[in-house]
């Protein structure tokens, strides 16, 4: 979620009902700690605890003092990427590359816990590819370590993001240790999210791609693992207000310049599926103005009254095949 995950959005998910949130990777690299991009990633000024910074890399040296110097300046929670399936990142032995050397995921694992005195948790996928799965193995030796929480997305490397996510993997390391396990992985829907509690046994569940443009989903599976019932969908009202928020809290973080520029992803996943959503994504693109953009969101919601009081997801599909 590099390039998402910054501070604004984890703020919005919180205020919606996310328990938890993990900041964009950090580089290990010491040489990249002051650079404006890994600023940005672990800055936690004014965010809803707990602070969780993770941290990419393939040296355990580099990884230890990359933990203590972001304990320092306000982690509460390390999170150890061996998770990330991006070329560019295991073309550097980080990331998901990691699983294919147990060794060295041992000496990073045993490195990082005796860094620092704030728990350190592990986010990593099955295994290298659906021949090599050491997902066991690596829990395991996580839990050895010291490490307190686990979270496991149900791919491997070679996966990628295509297909459908497993379960059976994330149920089985369940069943073998007896630190939290957090399953990961196609959770896209209240009903998904119960669904893979029941059939992992896990304690909790991680949503990642599908809160992109639609952030209050936690607060619906929240709601239905609670009561079994469905929150109806936000009011155009509402959308607008929290669409602005997190537009303004943007460009703050940003600035204007690169603000206007990396809003335009999630302005596009906030209308993909609403009526008129294309269209307007495509206009909005071209915005080179924070007021505009916000001025040109305004009135696309102000449209949307015309389908009703709340979002009508959905609806857009229904009109093209019409």
């Amino acid at each position: 979620m590099a390039g998402v995950t910054d501070r604004p959005f984890r703020q919005l998910c919180k205020q919606l009902g996310a328990g938890y949130a993990v900041s964009e990777m950090a580089a290990s690299n010491p040489r990249l700690w002051q650079s404006e991009k890994s600023a940005r990633r672990t800055n936690h000024d004014g965010e809803m605890e707990p602070k969780a910074v993770q941290i990419a890399g393939a040296d355990p040296g580099m990884l230890a003092e990359c933990a203590r110097y972001n304990v320092e300046r306000g982690a509460q929670i390390i999170d150890i990427n061996m998770g990330c399936p991006v070329k560019k990142v295991c073309n550097n032995w980080c990331g998901s590359a990691l699983l294919q050397n147990e060794k060295l995921v041992g000496e990073i694992l045993d490195a990082v816990v005796a860094a620092v005195d704030v728990p350190v948790t592990l986010k990593f996928r099955t295994g290298w590819d659906r021949l090599n799965k050491n997902a066991l193995a690596i829990a395991r030796m996580a839990e050895t370590s010291g490490i307190a929480m686990l979270t496991l997305h149900g791919r491997t490397r070679a996966d990628g993001y295509s297909g459908e996510a497993e379960y059976e993997t994330i149920a089985a390391v369940k069943a073998a240790v007896r630190i939290p396990v957090v399953a990961n992985g196609d959770i896209d829907t209240p009903e998904k999210a119960k669904y893979v509690l029941q059939v992992t046994g896990a304690d909790a569940v991680m949503v990642g791609r599908a809160a992109q443009g639609r952030p209050w989903i936690f607060r619906e599976i929240a709601h239905y693992l609670r009561t079994g019932a469905h929150l109806p969908a936000p009011t155009v009202t509402e959308a607008r207000q929290v669409m602005a928020e997190h537009l303004q809290a943007h460009y703050a973080f940003y600035g204007d310049y690169l603000g206007v520029r990396t809003a335009r992803k999630h302005i596009g996943w906030y209308v993909r599926e609403l009526p008129e959503g294309e269209d307007f994504r495509r206009r909005m693109n071209v915005l080179e103005q924070c007021a505009d953009q916000l001025a040109a969101l305004d009135s696309f919601f102000e449209r949307q009254l015309r389908y009703g009081e709340r979002l009508q997801y959905g609806l857009a599909a229904k009109l093209l095949a019409a």
